[in-house]
Parts: C-alpha cells; structure tokens; sequence
C-alpha cells in the first residue's frame, strides 16, 4: 500500500471510529438521554458567558431554525436555559444548566484523553509536524465547506 492509499485508509477509519466511539463514549448512563449531536450543541455553547442562537448555529455551520429544534429539546431535558436580556427583550441568550455543565465537562474529558493518546510519545517535532499536516486537513475542509456554500447559493 502507497503512502495515498494508507492515508486513506487511516483517515476512513478515524472518521468512522471517532463518530462511533465517541458517541459510545460519551453518551453513558448519565447521559442517554442526548444525542451525539446534542453533546455538540452543548460544546458550542460552553462555559463561558451565554451565547445568542445565531453565533451558536455560525459555530456549528447550520441554521437557526435547525439549531431551534436541538435547543428546544435541550431546554426539555434540562441541559440548557433561555434568559431574555434585560436591555433588549427581542434577544434571547442561551447557556449551560447545571446538567449541562456537567455533560460538558464529561465530553471535554473524552476530547482531552483522545488529544493526549495523539500525542502520547510524539517528539516535539513531530507533535509539530502533525499539527501542520491537520492544519492542512482542517483548512482543506474550511475551504471545501466554503465552496460548498457558494455552489449552493447558485
């Protein structure tokens, strides 16, 4: 096998065991009652100060409309809350209950522990080496994501 063909091959097969062992790993008995897709949503609020739904849907590359309907599920299971702002009753901001803070934290410990196992007894150059390589992976994506958008507007 040539070097194309065993990145490929590697690449394939990340994307496939990510979305699957992520999921399993991720959503357990405290979680079970949220989707893979759900503990996105909650990364992309975060921890930090509360988030209108229209900078959450940019970060996640979808509508509002689409994000909606998460968030309104979200909201049933007690995972996120809406507070109307004070200066301006049309905007509505959206962050973590206490419950989502904690499927937060449990996700950001997957992600950690997967970033460490990537690393793990990599040189300095090549821990640099490999984040110029998916550097290039992610800015291939950013621009396949872009031209994708502008065909669609076509």
């Amino acid at each position: 096998m040539d070097s194309y063909d065993t990145f490929n091959h590697i690449l394939v097969e990340l994307f496939h065991d990510i979305m699957d062992i992520e999921e399993k790993a991720i959503i357990t008995d405290s979680f079970k009652d949220i989707t893979n897709n759900d503990m996105h949503v909650i990364e992309a609020i975060g921890m930090g100060a509360p988030k209108n739904m229209s900078s959450i849907a940019r970060q996640l590359h979808v509508t509002t409309g689409t994000l909606t309907i998460a968030m309104n599920s979200l909201v049933k299971k007690g995972y996120v809350k809406r507070e109307r702002s004070e200066q301006d009753r049309r905007v509505v901001y959206i962050m973590l209950t206490s419950k989502g803070k904690l499927a937060y934290r449990h996700h950001e410990a997957f992600h950690r522990k997967m970033t460490e196992a990537l690393v793990e007894n990599l040189s300095q150059e090549d821990t640099e080496l490999l984040v110029r390589a998916m550097t290039n992976l992610k800015n291939f994506f950013e621009s396949y994501r872009k031209n994708e958008s502008e065909s669609q507007r076509k």
